[in-house]
């Protein structure tokens, strides 16, 4: 039971002494250990579990006292031939008056403050050392003795005689094995779990010395000396002791007198005054102990208002309240009557602490913060394992419902922090592991060995306002299926006219805004002297690793007042020469204007870097609430997967299509969106064969493993309208070389684009759907018609409510298992 023990402490001392060199140490010892490692919800709940420990255990010390008081000079109840005075009388309410009396005595020492307690200890430290040597020179003096039991249980009153025998092999051997009986004093029936449950309280004191760690000169010093000095020294002298005896003393004496050293003594009283110093010290200890945790709690607001009180602290700094509150709860704790009743939840309570403190000192290890460098070198990982496997261990063995509910409480305790307490800035442990971790995975994972069955997207979201943009910041949260989300901005300034970096400032703004929206989202900021230069910078530095953007979403470039430039993405009044632009240091000229050019080329850059492209229109209008909570009303996601400037090129299985479907299917998935239906628009001309084409289409569909619904879309007045059937009727055998000319595609008639945007509005008026999903052709080689371009595709998606123009390059669906 001792080595058990003393390795549980050793382990949980080497931690204690880890983390008491690793800086500065204030009131609140293990508390203030834990909570500045593991951060205030563990610290706070493992803090009460502490204050509590130390409550029960100087409750359990007082109680140990008054059953050595009772049984010296209680009035006996039957003729047991006790000899000495006996004039207390013997009863529940009156050994609860006896405690109450001792406690008051530890109260009045702990009021007066630090300064006379430690003074206090250090005489009852001599007075249990001069008893200690008379204890085993007893041992060789005394001859051998018979001493009179006097018992008591429901069965009557009965006697016994014990008998020390001197050192005898005999009695040594007799003593070696287990044999456990019921202790006299509760009728309960012992076994190894119990007795090391009420012994293991004789070696808690480990953290008398850091419980004072407010009230020490330099805890750092004394912590680490004092502790490991105080272990190795109680550890001889509990061996020798308990060595000594086993020669000594037979088991009846042992398993039915608890005061029998002072029979066996040369002089009796010396024990009784030893006994009493030594319980009135650990009692002591423990209030003290008690008030610094609760005081350190108060001082630290985790629980609110609640503690306010303990705050309050006497001209020297004696935290007056707290010692008074501490005493009131042990106070009641001496309602339990008998030492034996609390002992098992007192160890329980203390082996949590020291888990705690070994998995503080193991994550602060694990870690690898450059600023964790105690000075006390001599433990490393497996010593805080081997500390914290064997305190959870022996808190089962000893009860396995008391741990259980200990560690439910302190669980409960730590979600009402996590929750409800004000937030600190001591530093979170899980922050740094949580970066060791990902820096390890982050290696791990191999863009090289990317495929396409496991892809999903990981966005980019290029935002001007964000105040203006939530509805498109919520939707493309949505839209991300478990991948990486950022959210890019581009703050236009010149670092060169600036006194420092302006996106410091802002980066808690924007983190704000995530938390606001409940988002899972990184935040990226750029400086530059232009939107497009500013994005290229975003796209080439946007995530880390293997986890990278491959998917752009931009909102749509619309001509606006100047009213509402302020207030939308990306937005320009061209009616003005210089028109205001939104800056990180509030409105100024710009020097050039964010053009529908450089628009157009922000979306070719992006397929030159190999990224998908969507714009987002019409988000303004998107109600995520309506569309995902309205019960009993039908919500529809429209997919139109052909290039409408391009019917020429009809396929509905090149990557931009694939890639169109995939995306819509994504948002499918998403929970919120589960119950919408997908409807997919196949636009055919009649003579083209109508059945064919949609049979090829539900078998594409059912190969993606995709639940769509197909609507074919008979476009033929439509297509009429478009050039290449018009140049195809007019220039015969010439057509087929005018239609690859590069820039044909400008030459799209407005008549076009007006009848395509009236067929994919006239399709279900009645039951509009809550986003469509359309082909985004990739802007032409030609820089000199982006402008042409981007008209052309401001037409077709004019009026449509939200939409999504995309422009996929990468393969992403899978037919393989």
């Amino acid at each position: 039971m001792l080595i058990l023990s003393y390795f549980i402490i050793g382990m949980t001392v080497l931690s204690v002494c880890a983390i008491s060199t690793n800086g500065a140490l204030d009131a609140g010892g293990a508390y203030y250990m834990i909570s500045r490692a593991l951060g205030p919800e563990f610290g706070g709940s493992i803090g009460i579990m502490f204050f509590l420990a130390n409550v029960c255990g100087s409750a359990l010390y007082i109680l140990g006292l008054v059953e050595t008081i009772v049984a010296m000079f209680g009035i006996p109840t039957g003729e047991d031939g006790r000899s000495g005075v006996h004039v207390l009388p013997q009863s529940y309410w009156y050994e609860f008056l006896y405690g109450t009396v001792l406690l008051f005595l530890c109260l009045l020492v702990c009021l007066v403050g630090a300064s006379i307690y430690a003074r206090a200890t250090f005489l009852i430290f001599i007075i249990v050392m001069v008893v200690l040597i008379t204890v085993f020179i007893s041992f060789f003096a005394v001859r051998e003795k018979v001493v009179s039991i006097v018992t008591t249980d429901a069965n009557g009153t009965h006697y016994l005689n014990g008998t020390f025998t001197g050192f005898k092999l005999s009695t040594l051997k007799d003593n070696v094995y287990p044999q456990y009986a019921r202790d006299y004093t509760t009728g309960r029936m012992m076994s190894f779990t119990t007795v090391f449950a009420i012994m293991f309280n004789g070696c808690t004191g480990i953290m008398a010395g850091s419980n004072m760690s407010g009230d020490l000169k330099n805890p750092s010093y004394s912590i680490p000396r004092g502790t490991i000095t105080a272990v190795i020294f109680t550890y001889i002298i509990y061996n020798l002791l308990a060595l000594m005896i086993s020669c000594t003393c037979d088991r009846t004496l042992l398993q039915n007198d608890y005061s029998f050293l002072r029979d066996i003594n040369v002089w009796p009283p010396l024990v009784t005054i030893g006994i009493c110093c030594s319980t009135l010290s650990a009692s002591m200890s423990n209030l003290i102990g008690a008030s610094r945790i609760l005081y350190a709690l108060a001082k630290d607001e985790l629980f609110g208002k609640l503690l306010i009180p303990a705050k309050k602290t006497s001209q020297g700094g004696n935290p007056w309240m707290s010692v008074i509150m501490s005493w009131f709860l042990v106070q009641m704790v001496l309602f339990a009557g008998k030492l034996n009743t609390i002992a098992a939840i007192v160890t329980i309570f203390f082996l949590l602490v020291y888990t705690a403190v070994g998995l503080a000192c193991l994550a602060l290890e694990w870690a690898s913060a450059p600023n964790f460098r105690p000075t006390f070198r001599y433990f490393t990982w497996y010593t805080c394992i081997l500390g914290i496997l064997g305190c959870v261990t022996m808190m089962f063995l000893i009860n396995a419902i008391y741990a259980s509910a200990s560690i439910v409480f302190m669980l409960i305790l730590l979600l009402c922090l996590h929750y409800l307490s004000p937030s600190h800035s001591w530093g979170f442990i899980t922050q740094a592991l949580i970066f060791h971790q990902v820096r390890k995975y982050l290696l791990m994972l191999d863009v090289r060995k990317d495929h396409v069955k496991f892809w999903r997207p990981q966005i980019l979201l290029l935002v001007s306002n964000p105040h203006s943009h939530k509805n498109l910041i919520t939707f493309a949260n949505d839209l991300k299926k478990s991948g990486l989300f950022v959210l890019g901005h581009v703050s236009l300034e010149e670092l060169d006219v600036l006194p420092s970096d302006p996106l410091q400032a802002q980066s808690d703004f924007w983190l704000q805004l995530v938390d606001e929206l409940n988002i899972k989202a990184f935040v990226n900021l750029t400086l530059s002297d232009s939107v497009r230069y500013g994005a290229q910078q975003l796209l080439f530095i946007s995530g880390l690793g293997g986890m990278r953007p491959n998917t752009v979403i931009m909102g749509f470039y619309t001509r606006s007042s100047p009213d509402e430039l302020l207030r939308n993405e990306l937005e320009v009044d061209h009616s003005r020469s210089s028109p205001l632009m939104y800056t990180s240091t509030g409105r100024k000229k710009s020097t050039e204007n964010f053009s529908a050019w450089e628009y157009v080329a922000i979306i070719s850059d992006s397929i030159k870097m190999s990224k998908n492209v969507v714009l987002a229109r019409y988000f303004s209008e998107f109600d995520r609430t309506l569309v995902c909570s309205v019960k009993g009303k039908e919500t529809y996601i429209d997919v139109w997967p052909l290039n409408l400037l391009r019917p020429d090129s009809a396929t509905y299985v090149n990557t931009c299509s694939l890639f169109l479907l995939q995306m819509a299917c994504v948002l499918n998935m998403v929970r919120s969106w589960k119950k919408a239906k997908l409807r997919l628009y196949l636009c055919v001309e009649s003579e083209s064969g109508l059945h064919g084409q949609e049979i090829k289409l539900k078998q594409l569909l059912k190969d993606l493993r995709i639940k769509a619904f197909i609507h074919t879309v008979v476009w033929d007045p439509v297509v009429a309208l478009h050039w290449h059937k018009q140049v195809g009727e007019n220039s015969g055998t010439m057509g087929e070389s005018y239609l690859n000319f590069p820039n044909n595609s400008i030459r799209i008639s407005s008549d076009y684009l007006e009848a395509v945007n009236q067929m994919i509005l006239g399709q279900n008026p009645h039951l509009p759907p809550a986003v469509r999903f359309l082909y985004l052709p990739r802007p032409p080689a030609d820089t000199s018609v982006y402008n042409k371009f981007l008209h052309q595709v401001e037409m077709i998606s004019r009026n449509l409510g939200p939409t999504l123009l995309i422009h996929g390059i990468t393969p992403v669906t899978s037919t393989e298992l």
